[in-house]
């Protein structure tokens, strides 16, 4: 199979993710809410308008046209996929598919409707992708290896596949950069950031840098629409929790009924918490996320005026040619 057709595969299959119909949506949504609570219809929707803005035709030309994967000699790639928001595993599935290999992957038990899907729509495209892509329990004999799991998993991870090529990926999570200055607006796009897929995400802001005196009541009032989330009663009870166990230590927190704000050094914060830490200014603020480097996924600030960083409510929408961990997958594939 030539690039020419995985690639046209690929864009087939972004029209028809998003020509599902009513019915379709409503069928998939049911399956998927009964495999996994967290993956609500609304936050199913959002992953398929992530993954379908990558699936046209010109940005996957120019996207690989940057790498030697024409004649590329076929070879097992191992997959180990993370289950924490819907179709996490897709970039590695098209990674590893448009670069001309044949895909082996392990599904996270929280998300293998959503990827079983993409599979047998890929499929009925393009028959020649029946030999490329397996769905396996366990990973063996593969040429190389792709997995993405926590601190903890990556290290078996990285002694099991130890000799063979891989990317082992850790846990990562994404910052916000606050002026002081934003308006109303602004702070709502930043909602998105921190409650899109509930922020269970790499993407999802766990932890804001703010100026000296930061008017915390303001941002928490500009995040009201987002309050329903509190109607889901895995975050319910996440919230229950997180604040008696607040409130037990005699943390301070600023709290809207929903999302609590509590100032910490580190960077990942559990669910419905968002860590705060104050800078006094752009040196300080360098240095602060100088320390967190390399577990930063994502940084977003109002209209991207941080460099580098996305505007505030574009977290969750990468570009294709955005690695997780700012590793090259293609650039590996290319080489195994």
């Amino acid at each position: 199979m030539t690039l020419e057709k995985r690639i046209d595969a690929f864009n087939q299959l972004g029209k028809r993710l998003t020509g599902l119909s009513s019915e379709e949506k409503s069928d998939l949504h049911s399956k998927v809410g009964n495999e996994n609570p967290w993956f609500t219809p609304e936050n199913v929707d959002l992953a398929l308008t992530g993954i379908s803005k990558f699936l046209n035709r010109q940005v996957l030309e120019k996207w690989t046209s940057r790498y030697s994967i024409e004649d590329q000699k076929s070879k097992k790639i191992g997959v180990a996929m993370a289950g924490n928001i819907p179709m996490v595993g897709f970039h590695d599935f098209l990674c590893v598919l448009l670069a001309g290999h044949q895909l082996v992957a392990k599904l996270s038990s929280h998300d293998s409707v959503l990827m079983t899907l993409l599979k047998k729509e890929l499929i009925e495209i393009n028959p020649d992708f029946a030999d490329k892509i397996f769905f396996e329990e366990r990973l063996n004999h593969v040429d190389a290896m792709i997995a993405t799991g926590s601190d903890n998993t990556s290290r078996y991870f990285e002694y099991y596949f130890r000799n063979v090529p891989h990317i082992i990926r850790k846990n990562r999570s994404s910052c916000a950069i606050i002026v002081g200055e934003e308006s109303a607006d602004e702070f709502k796009l930043l909602g998105k950031d921190i409650f899109s897929y509930f922020g269970l995400g790499c993407r999802n802001v766990s932890k804001i840098y703010v100026p000296e005196n930061f008017d915390f009541p303001r941002l928490l009032d500009n995040l009201q629409s987002f309050k329903p989330v509190i109607d889901h009663h895995k975050y319910a009870n996440n919230y229950d929790y997180q604040k008696s166990i607040l409130l037990i230590n005699q943390v301070h927190f600023y709290d809207n009924g929903f999302l609590m704000l509590t100032e910490n050094e580190s960077l990942v914060s559990p669910i419905s918490v968002v860590y705060y830490e104050a800078y006094k200014d752009q040196a300080d603020l360098k240095s602060k996320l100088k320390v967190h480097e390399q577990k930063i996924q994502c940084i977003v600030s109002a209209k991207g005026w941080y460099k580098p960083s996305a505007p505030f409510g574009e977290s969750q929408f990468p570009s294709v040619e955005d690695y997780a961990d700012g590793v090259d997958t293609m650039a590996f594939l290319s080489t195994v």
